[in-house]
């Protein structure tokens, strides 16, 4: 709206252009929402087989609690100081992804408290660690996101940040360019794999019957597997319909009116946008990054898990493996194609779950069991970061 309105376009205009990407946002959070209730319930099974439980002050409720005020001080500070680097500084990024606006300072102000920091000191540290973050990851990964995309329009402000750089390095030196993941030759009575809510669908389907198979609590009691997982596979097809829908209304209106903002607050900024942005550009990429992600990394947490080399049990990281290795994977495609697609996020795999290992290791007073389900990706990385410079400040 204030885009619109900084262009001076009419009444008529600026209403429709601003509820036009409300309900694109709304849409796009609504399919998310079918896809991240899809996934958590095979995370909840998975970590009830492995008797893996949230215990007090390891999870985000708990710290919260504690830490509210200070992650929302942080996340207000963060913001001015995010938006004083676009306006004077090369680095032309400005940070739309909500939600993670809140996540990325929460787990900065976490590894803060694990580091000793309390106070304006903790607020303070945290709001430049997360204006830096804002800034830097869109802009850092630019390039492949506007080769991948072929649109130069937009960044991506998601925690895939570190995944795809690692996926786009590797897939440029050993992937193919010539064999893209949306030319697969297809036989045509399998024309149908083309359409990515029907591929989804099914690859989640099968993934709910074998893990419905080793871990039983997928299924509720009196339930039947089978239809537990048509159902989820049903419903992961139709939320990437939404999602993408979502996605469409969004970028057509959020566009042309984030260029008044451009010319004439930020000039030059490009927005950053959530990960499904990406999905609609190359949706193959997204089930074949993920299909690769999810078994390479659930064959190493078990080998982790085994050699206990983190000191903490470790559970598969079904989340990261869609969602910021579904990016990672269309990043892959851009510098190699099909082949770097799947090397480029079985390569960064390894990252993921050296990733969520170590920092669930460090968080260990504060959101453990958060960061085991939703780390693996920059959060954890930052998290990290955090712990380590508050260290080093000595914990005033």
């Amino acid at each position: 709206m204030i885009g619109l309105i900084v262009q001076k376009k009419p009444v008529a205009e600026i209403v429709k252009g601003s509820m036009s990407a409300a309900f694109g946002m709304v849409i796009l959070t609504a399919g998310v929402n079918m896809l991240t209730g899809v996934v958590s319930a095979i995370n909840t099974a998975v970590q009830t087989k492995m008797g893996v439980s949230v215990a007090k002050g390891l999870s985000d409720a708990t710290f919260t609690a504690d830490y509210g005020g200070a992650v929302g001080m942080a996340m207000f500070l963060a913001l001015i100081i995010h938006l004083l680097i676009a306006r004077f500084t090369p680095i032309k990024s400005i940070f739309l992804t909500g939600h993670m606006l809140w996540w990325v300072p929460f787990v900065i102000v976490a590894g803060g408290v694990e580091g000793g920091l309390r106070g304006p000191v903790l607020i303070v540290i945290s709001a430049i660690l997360a204006a830096l973050y804002f800034s830097i990851a869109p802009w850092i990964m630019r390039k492949y996101v506007w080769a991948a995309t072929g649109d130069d329009s937009f960044l991506i402000g998601h925690p895939t940040t570190i995944l795809s750089l690692v996926s786009g390095f590797v897939a440029k030196h050993f992937g193919n360019k010539k064999n893209s993941t949306e030319d697969l030759n297809v036989p045509k009575s399998l024309s149908f794999f083309r359409e990515i809510s029907i591929s989804g669908g099914l690859v989640m389907f099968l993934v709910d019957i074998v893990v419905g198979l080793i871990a039983p609590a997928l299924v509720p009691k009196g339930g039947n597997l089978f239809m537990v997982a048509l159902n989820a596979g049903l419903s992961f097809g139709g939320g990437l319909l939404i999602l993408l829908y979502g996605v469409r209304l969004l970028v057509n209106q959020i566009i042309p009116a984030f260029q008044g903002i451009s010319e004439k607050l930020v000039p030059g900024a490009k927005p950053a946008f959530d990960i499904p942005i990406l999905f609609n550009y190359k949706p193959n990429a997204v089930i074949i990054g993920f299909i690769s992600a999810f078994i390479t990394s659930t064959i190493l947490v078990l080998i982790a898990n085994t050699t206990n080399v983190f000191g903490v049990l470790i559970v598969p990281m079904v989340i990261t493996s869609f969602f910021e290795m579904g990016g990672a994977a269309i990043i892959g495609e851009g510098q190699g194609g099909v082949r770097g697609a799947v090397i480029g996020t079985a390569v960064a795999s390894f990252i993921m779950i050296a990733l969520v290992g170590l920092s669930a290791a460090m968080m260990g007073d504060t959101i453990r069991n958060w960061i085991l389900i939703f780390g693996g990706n920059d959060l954890s990385l930052w998290a990290m970061i955090s712990k380590l410079l508050s260290t080093l400040l000595g914990g005033f």
